[in-house]
This record gives structure tokens, C-alpha cells and sequence, in this order.
């Protein structure tokens, strides 16, 4: 989304590694051997242009923010990159790390892959899908406040934050966790949001 969001094509990249990453049928989760040998991380997504490879998404977008400046979405001056940063992690740390808490700990596909990077067996802790299913609750009703100031996640015009927190909300109503219907201002942001052309595209 954020690629798309600056205007880009796909094509203009040389490779993005989130197709080496899937489910396949049978429930078994899968990493292909040549992914992992050029990127011993293990993660997705990666991103790998020119000989440099770059992972984690907000570690790209800054690459991308850099090359193709223009639309802004993290900030012009410190005060808003700092604005913009804060809300960006939060969306990142209580509703997507929730959701993957929730989902991975209780997936049949993520026996034994409770964590993503590790290519060592990592057992799923029950316990943790109620404590993730409480992190996106209380994300939801945190951002919700926070909407009825500000029209977008981190002030008046639409950031990063806002794609975070975006796909975070995605995820979350897909693990079973959909935006409570007393959280109204994270609905109306969520329903502009999700109209915007690069959502509709990247889905």
C-alpha cells in the first residue's frame, strides 16, 4: 500500500520476497530454501534492489520515503515524523503483534512456529491468544479516542500510521477480532481509509 500510495509500480522493484512466504494445502507452513538462503532472517518482507537487501517493512518504506520523496508520508519536520513514528508503532505493537499472537498460537498451520524467524521449533502458548485478543481490544479503544481529534491516525492528512494501523485492523477481523461497534470514529476512519485507491489495489 505504501508503494502504491507514492505512485509506484511493482515492475519498478527488483524483487519483493513476500511471495516466498505461504500456506499450502495440508497446513503446512512453508519457506522457500532459496528465500532463506539470501535471507537468513527468515522474515517477509524483503525487499532487494540493485544488490541491496533491506527487510522489515518500516525499515523499506523509509528506504522508499527517501527515493521517492514525494507523497510525504512520514513526516516533514521532526515534531511530525516523531508524531507519526509514535502512532505508527503503536498500531504495530498492540494490533498487529496482537492479532499474530492470536493467530499464530492457535493456528494447527504454526504448531511448532509460534514465532516468525525462527527455523527452530517454537511451541504455541494457549495463554497467548486471549492476551492477544486483549492487546487489538485495547488498541481499538485507544485509536478510537484518538479519531475523534484528529481525522487521520496521526493528525490531519494521511501517513504511514495510517496504513499500519489499516492493515492491522485487516488482520485482526480476519483472526476474528472485527472493530467493536462502540469504537464509531475508528469505524468512519477505517471506512475512509479503506476506500482509498492503494487499499482497495494492495488487498
Amino acid at each position: 500500500m505504501f508503494i502504491l500510495e507514492k505512485g509506484m509500480d511493482l515492475p519498478e522493484i527488483e524483487e519483493v520476497g513476500a511471495t516466498a512466504e505461504h500456506l499450502v494445502p495440508g497446513g503446512q507452513f512453508c519457506l522457500s530454501d532459496n528465500y532463506v538462503r539470501i535471507w537468513p532472517h527468515a522474515l517477509v518482507p524483503m525487499l532487494e534492489t540493485n544488490g541491496f537487501r533491506i527487510g522489515e517493512a518500516m525499515a523499506i518504506c523509509r528506504f522508499i520515503e527517501d527515493e521517492r520523496p514525494e507523497p510525504n508520508l512520514m513526516g516533514r519536520d521532526g515534531r511530525e515524523m516523531a508524531c507519526i513514528e509514535m502512532w505508527e508503532r503503536r498500531a504495530y505493537d498492540e494490533a498487529m503483534v496482537g492479532a499474530t499472537e492470536a493467530f499464530r498460537n492457535a493456528h494447527p498451520a504454526f504448531i511448532d512456529r509460534a514465532l516468525p524467524g525462527s527455523l527452530e521449533p517454537v511451541p504455541q502458548i494457549p495463554a497467548l491468544v486471549e492476551r492477544g485478543r486483549g492487546r487489538v481490544s485495547r488498541f481499538y479503544r485507544k485509536f478510537d479516542e484518538q479519531l475523534k481529534e484528529d481525522r487521520f491516525v496521526a493528525g490531519d492528512r494521511f501517513t504511514v500510521a495510517d496504513i499500519t494501523a489499516l492493515c492491522s485492523v485487516d488482520f485482526a477481523k480476519i483472526v476474528g477480532i472485527p472493530v467493536p461497534q462502540d469504537c464509531p470514529s475508528l469505524a468512519r476512519w477505517y471506512e475512509e481509509v479503506s476506500a482509498r485507491p492503494a487499499a482497495k489495489a494492495s488487498v
